[in-house]
């Protein structure tokens, strides 16, 4: 057997793969339309944490003149509609491609947007208290700890802000796909694909520059925010639009939750 080939640094790794990821179409980054953007200055938008289901309107504060952190949020879509819709937005994101999207949308449109790239575990680049909205879509799978982004998060959210998170359900990481086309149950939660997967699975996953995942507990993702400070005052399920497990279960969890 193979030994496991680890890339040294988890967050560097995912930053190159994401670029890729944008150079092969990946639907999260793809910009959205000048029609989009023009709807959105109307005041018709939606946005998605996960995948299919728009976050409810009443979930959002007032945006014109709002504070938003788009929390590893790049691609050229949720960030530009918001900074549409009125909000000053600043868009956070490990990939310096991911970002470039967002400033084509901004600039195209004319649009007051800023980019900062750095990990989604470490906004010490911001002070306390500086913004009303965290906007933080699924991207979380992406980093093996995900309790720093709700401590994090909840630091820099002023005193009532709100927190709208997308996460994948942890059952998704239970199971893998065997060569008959059955799912098995074959992984404990926490998951990481860097323990998780055989050997060879690792190795072509890397060769292919895949971004590198990490299923959390339910107590990280829900427990975790709460014992960074927030009450979380709603929650939706969503599923993929093609998977297996999703005839089963929901395979996304949303929140809103409130710093107090």
């Amino acid at each position: 057997m193979a030994p496991k080939k680890t890339p040294p640094d988890v967050r560097s790794y995912n930053r190159q793969a994401w670029d890729h990821q944008v150079e092969m179409g990946n639907p999260w980054t793809v910009p959205v339309s000048p029609e989009v953007i023009a709807a959105a200055r109307r005041g018709k938008f939606s946005l998605l944490l996960t995948e299919q289901i728009p976050v409810p309107s009443t979930w959002l504060p007032p945006l014109p003149g709002a504070e938003v952190l788009c929390l590893a949020s790049g691609g050229g879509q949720q960030g530009p509609v918001l900074a549409a819709a009125g909000a000053r937005v600043t868009v956070f994101d490990n990939s310096p491609k991911q970002l470039e999207r967002d400033r084509l949308v901004a600039e195209r449109e004319g649009l007051e947007l800023r980019t900062v790239e750095g990990d989604m575990r470490d906004l010490t680049v911001f002070p306390d208290a500086c913004f009303d909205l965290v906007f933080h879509p699924v991207s979380n799978v992406f980093v093996p700890d995900v309790r720093p982004v709700w401590r994090e998060a909840y630091r820099v959210l002023r005193p009532a802000g709100i927190l709208m998170a997308g996460f994948m359900n942890p059952v998704v990481y239970l199971t893998e796909l065997s060569q008959d086309g059955i799912l098995e149950v074959r992984h404990p939660i926490p998951y990481s694909d860097v323990d998780g997967l055989d050997p060879e699975k690792l190795k072509a996953r890397l060769e292919t520059g895949e971004p590198l995942e990490f299923g959390h507990s339910l107590t990280d993702l829900l427990g975790g925010q709460c014992e960074a400070g927030f009450v979380i005052t709603d929650l939706y399920e969503d599923r993929f639009t093609d998977d297996l497990i999703a005839r089963y279960s929901p395979t996304f969890l949303a929140t809103r939750a409130i710093k107090m």
